[in-house]
């Protein structure tokens, strides 16, 4: 190996230096820019090996005061985190139409299964984090029940979940680069409070602040890090937020997921 020293300007001879080039390649071996938004290209189109993109979206039902920012809120209700159970899906409306829910199973791999309205599912789900109508619109709430608690909800017309809610996957590691908070009510609302909240299943199981943002009603927080946040296999992150008037919140955060 030839080795070089930038500061004396020349090869070494004794080998007592060395430096490491890494570079980020495509699942062909092909080299691709390894910073910025052009890396992040190919991993969104799966074609770098061991990486994955999860994109998180939530919204409340309406006006809330507090909680976790999902469907699931109409008021001041933070996620539940049932305990582990198979799914059932309920609605007054599109019976027999068919639900995709994506999340967990009991050893937090990731999994999914797609079950009917009014029907009931065969996996045991740990952790479900979203939900989406599969050929059809929904004409009515539709509630997905884990284990007999309320895991997820996709609200009339919308055709999927709103979920500001994650959890890593076990054999990875997620590392967070965005969050984007806001609120629908006009500026003269009150002060709102946004919370990045985690918590190590395995260590604890205490849920964290990793941020807190601060804004007026009806403003947009967007928060870059340059340096990811990072996250080990298994840890629960969500959005809370506090409002001191009622308002429609919402949350999107991106994450960029790394096998082990």
């Amino acid at each position: 190996m030839a080795q070089y020293t930038i500061g004396g300007d020349k090869y070494l001879a004794n080998n007592k230096t060395i430096y490491e080039v890494v570079m980020l390649s495509d699942k062909d071996g092909n080299i691709i820019n390894s910073f910025g938004s052009a890396s992040n290209i190919p991993i969104a189109d799966g074609t770098v090996t061991g990486y994955g993109h999860v994109n998180k979206f939530g919204g409340t039902d309406g006006d809330i005061t507090a909680g976790t920012i999902w469907d699931g809120n109409n008021g001041a209700v933070t996620y539940p985190y049932p305990a582990n159970g198979v799914v059932t899906v309920t609605s007054t409306a599109n019976t027999g139409a068919a639900v995709l829910i994506e999340g967990l199973d009991a050893s937090f791999a990731s999994q999914s299964e797609t079950v009917v309205i009014g029907g009931t599912g065969t996996k045991t789900f740990s952790r479900i984090f979203r939900a989406r109508m599969v050929d059809t619109n929904n004409d009515a709430d539709v509630v997905i029940n884990q284990g007999g608690s309320i895991a997820a909800k996709i609200i009339e017309d919308q055709a999927q979940t709103l979920m500001a809610v994650y959890t890593v996957p076990a054999g990875k590691t997620a590392y967070l680069i965005k969050v984007v908070m806001g609120s629908a009510k006009a500026s003269t609302n009150s002060a709102m409070k946004y919370s990045l909240l985690a918590r190590e299943t395995e260590d604890g199981n205490i849920f964290q602040f990793k941020g807190i943002y601060y804004a007026a009603g009806g403003q947009t927080l967007t928060m870059d890090y340059p340096v990811p946040l990072k996250f080990i296999e298994k840890t629960d992150i969500r959005i809370d937020v506090t409002a001191a008037q009622q308002t429609e919140a919402s949350a999107i955060f991106d994450i960029i997921l790394v096998d082990n």
